[in-house]
């Protein structure tokens, strides 16, 4: 369920960005890079801050 929640939350915050750099500033993008390299990184060392707000909240694998 965890891994649901991180890929939703993710492309939430990809779509928002994406939004709000087209009607409100470019600079909302960076909120996308953000996104994506801690996406990359976590392919990579497996530590997501989400996972262990999700963990915290008591949701179940």
């Amino acid at each position: 369920m965890k891994e649901r929640i991180v890929r939703a939350v993710a492309g939430t915050m990809v779509l928002i960005s994406a939004t709000l750099a087209y009607s409100v500033n470019i600079s909302w993008l960076w909120l996308g890079v953000f996104v994506g390299f801690n996406l990359l990184q976590s392919a990579f060392t497996r530590f997501c801050p989400l996972e262990l707000i999700l963990k915290a909240a008591g949701v179940k694998d």
